[in-house]
């Protein structure tokens, strides 16, 4: 695995436990949390994530996260409904929206 890819994971995975514990999240509590781990990562993927989320509420976004996810599925019932009500209006959306494209006046490859 890359060291990017591991960043990618080990950096916000870190984030969250300092994040459950209360402790403030900076490049400094993060670095250690990842040495405690034995997980190597660059020191610029830390500063990007914490920079990233500086003046965020980490809790409220990863709320956020897995409240979306749980309302996906009841969305989905009335959206196919609704797109089965309506085929046909679907269908002339798409063809109007292919016809301005071509009254532009220039193509892919012009």
């Amino acid at each position: 695995m890359s060291s990017a890819a591991i960043a990618e994971k080990a950096v916000p995975y870190a984030m969250m436990m300092l994040h459950d514990d209360n402790v403030e999240i900076t490049e400094e509590n993060v670095s250690k949390v990842l040495a405690a781990a034995g997980v190597e990562v660059e020191t610029i993927w830390v500063k990007v994530f914490v920079q990233a989320f500086r003046g965020q509420d980490l809790g409220k976004f990863l709320t956020n996260i897995s409240s979306g996810v749980g309302a996906a599925p009841a969305a989905a019932p009335a959206a196919a409904s609704a797109a089965a009500a309506a085929p046909a209006a679907a269908a002339k959306k798409e063809v109007k929206k292919e016809s301005e494209e071509e009254d532009m006046g220039f193509g892919l490859f012009d």
